[in-house]
């Protein structure tokens, strides 16, 4: 159903909504539908946005390592500052001025990328830095305590950042710093280098303390724009890698998890978060690959009992489309009341025509 201005005058002049309403109406419907645009969705202009976010990043990262090269330290550092200081303005004027939530956040996170390469070209530049690890490239390949200043100090003005625009994306640099200090923490927890193995395990546990922050987030959101999104989403980046990157040779443990990506696919369907429903399902699906490709190599009777697992799936799919009010109607009375309302907060978790 298309709803216009023009249909809520008609309405208001046949007596259906009193004097005033209609134009009152209209701004509530308008204003609702731009927090809608400004929350993460598989369109073609949010796409276009982080993808042209995404080379931005990349292409600032290179240019500031090219220019710290072959010009020294303190230029470096000039550089690295007023790329951040001109992304900081340009965040500002698409916020306030165009109200363009998305690529301002993005240009806001630009800010924080920067800091990094500035902090590491004035400590070298100012003799402060140690011998070893002399390429600003080391940063994001090895694991070292000397970097904690460029990591703490990526912190602050990443928290300042989000402290000034409150936008969802700028999240996401502060929860990868987060990891970048925990991971530096942990070698030196160790005495030395972390190894795979070391890494492996701190990132899963680091990744599972995100997702409950994202947790802890999203109860208490009380508007529409999602403030939890990217940091569960790169909560369940490190989990989900790090549980999937386990090597084991029990069967027992595969299973286990199994069960644990089918517990992130109910997860998602009781946070009405799809990005757990998409790595539960990749995880559930690299198991049956296991045991297509180990355990039933050699038997005719798997590949139907595959295809009848996936026509099971699909209708399962039908089931849900079929019976998605009563459903979603029952994870409602299963939801706690706090979670509840921070879905409605955000638009997510109601029966299809549903006002929220």
């Amino acid at each position: 159903m298309k709803v216009d201005q023009e249909v809520l005058a008609s309405a208001e002049r046949e007596g259906i909504l009193g004097p005033g309403q209609a134009e009152r109406l209209w701004g509530f419907l308008a204003e609702g539908q731009a927090a809608a645009g400004e929350r993460p969705q598989f369109r073609a202009a949010h796409l276009l946005y982080y993808f042209g976010g995404l080379l931005a990043i990349g292409a600032a990262s290179l240019f500031l390592n090219a220019a710290w090269n072959q010009l020294g330290p303190w230029m470096g550092a000039a550089l690295a500052i007023g790329y951040a200081i001109g992304c900081w303005h340009v965040a500002a004027w698409l916020l306030e001025q165009r109200r363009l939530a998305i690529p301002a956040g993005v240009l806001g996170a630009l800010v924080t990328v920067c800091t990094p390469v500035a902090i590491f070209s004035l400590q070298k530049a100012l003799g402060w830095w140690p011998s070893g690890h002399d390429v600003y490239t080391d940063y994001h390949r090895w694991v070292d305590w000397h970097w904690w200043f460029m990591e703490l100090g990526t912190l602050v003005v990443g928290t300042s950042v989000f402290y000034r625009f409150r936008l969802p994306f700028l999240t996401l640099p502060i929860a990868v710093t987060l990891w970048y200090i925990g991971m530096d923490l942990a070698a030196v927890v160790t005495g030395g280098e972390a190894d795979w193995e070391l890494r492996r395990q701190f990132t899963l546990l680091f990744g599972l303390a995100t997702i409950m922050l994202a947790l802890w987030i999203d109860l208490r959101q009380c508007g529409p724009r999602d403030q939890a999104f990217w940091i569960y989403l790169f909560g369940l980046i490190g989990f989900w890698g790090a549980l999937s990157a386990t090597s084991s040779d029990s069967e027992l443990a595969k299973l286990g998890y199994c069960a644990i990506n089918l517990g992130l696919i109910l997860a998602g369907a009781i946070l009405a978060r799809r990005t757990f429903v998409v790595f539960g399902g990749l995880g559930v699906a690299s198991y049956l690959g296991h045991l297509a490709h180990n355990v039933f190599e050699d038997s005719l009777l798997f590949p139907f009992t595959l295809t009848l697992i996936g026509l099971a799936a699909i209708g399962a799919g039908v089931v849900w489309q079929r019976n998605e009010d009563a459903i979603e109607g029952r994870l409602q009375r299963v939801r706690p009341g706090l979670l509840a309302r921070a879905l409605q907060a955000r638009g997510a978790g109601n029966p299809p025509g549903a006002l929220s």
